[in-house]
């Protein structure tokens, strides 16, 4: 095991001594012959961490020998679908999916499964299917957690003697993470709303009435805009993707109300420009260059026959079958920690940021 990792990090610094060259072609002739193709459907550019996530693959794929055939679906279903088969018709050697709708595979992973075409699920579970080999993810009820830590310690609830006005969100629906985001969170703030300590003022706590479908900032936007036609005060929200905060964020600006402290995901550049600046209270940043490695590292062991690394075999039961998994942890960033982590760690420049 250790040697395939040992391959990943030869291949990282392949990515940087051929940075100056043209693409994956140099980048793949330093890494020896082609060994067939792998392809990779992500879900939407909307987002600017899927172009990150992909374009990190496709480098680390190169650079061990193999070519990619990478799409992005726009968020709709049936393109995603139809993109997959079309991989499976063109021989694809292994698949790595990043979901759109993760209960509308089933069929089309029946047909990699009878061309002997391996799928690892990327970031997003894949439900309802027995032909799903490997997951690789954050540890996503620890990104909730990290969520409501975060309100919990903005408003000092363990030692305040006031109470909040809180309105929860949540992400899409037809995503299995959504769910484990959530749930974690909750798991944490349940406790102060039972004792009045947090009030959900609009009645709207379950997880059916708070989703926002496609994790879409103008539509949470929108219902926010609803909410606080309501003329209370809110003092915070549950916020599970950065998009989403800055829909939210707006609908405040946009009703001339006071910010309120606000939960993100992603680390997404614009969202911490909000957090440097005082308006966004924290984002949970999940390093992609990282779980990219391990997508990278469950592909390539498939494909030489080897069993890849995992380190949960318990909790992502699609429905079907329980997934073996490899889980990243989360890292917890808001202002007094962004340059350490973000600049520091190389993910960002301070010029990006502003900082």
């Amino acid at each position: 095991m250790f040697t395939r990792w040992a391959a990943l990090a030869t291949a990282a610094a392949l990515l940087t001594a051929t940075s100056g060259c043209s693409g994956g072609e140099q980048a793949a002739e330093a890494a020896g012959p082609q060994r067939g193709t792998v392809g990779l459907a992500m879900p939407t550019k909307a987002s600017e961490r899927w172009i990150g996530d992909g374009e990190n693959m496709v480098k680390q794929f190169e650079l061990l020998g193999y070519r990619t055939d990478m799409q992005y679906a726009d968020d709709d279903v049936d393109v995603q679908v139809q993109q997959i088969d079309d991989m499976i018709d063109a021989k694809v050697s292994a698949l790595v999916i990043g979901a759109i709708d993760g209960t509308a595979l089933k069929s089309v992973l029946s047909k990699a499964a009878r061309n002997d075409i391996p799928v690892i699920a990327y970031d997003r579970l894949i439900r309802d299917s027995g032909d799903v080999d490997y997951y690789a993810t954050f540890d996503n009820f620890k990104v909730g957690v990290e969520q409501g830590t975060a309100i919990v310690d903005a408003l000092k609830l363990k030692t305040t003697k006031k109470t909040f006005n809180l309105e929860l969100f949540a992400g899409s629906p037809d995503d299995n993470n959504a769910t484990f985001f959530f749930n974690g969170a909750m798991s944490v703030l349940r406790p102060y709303m039972k004792k009045g300590i947090l009030n959900v003022r609009s009645g709207e706590t379950k997880f059916a009435d708070v989703a926002t479908m496609r994790w879409d900032g103008a539509v949470a936007q929108k219902r926010m805009t609803r909410l606080l036609k309501g003329g209370y005060d809110v003092d915070a929200v549950l916020s599970p993707y950065d998009g989403i905060t800055r829909g939210i964020l707006t609908a405040f600006q946009e009703a001339d109300r006071k910010l309120p402290v606000i939960t993100g995901q992603d680390a997404e550049l614009d969202s911490v420009k909000l957090i440097a600046s005082g308006q966004q209270t924290e984002t949970v940043y999940k390093d992609t260059r990282e779980l990219a490695k391990v997508a990278v590292q469950m592909t390539d062991a498939l494909l030489s026959d080897e069993k890849p690394m995992v380190n949960d075999t318990e909790q992502y039961d699609n429905g079907v079958k329980t997934v073996p998994t490899f889980l990243l942890q989360p890292v917890n960033v808001d202002e007094s920690n962004y340059r350490r982590v973000l600049i520091d760690g190389g993910y960002y420049t301070a010029a990006q940021i502003g900082a």
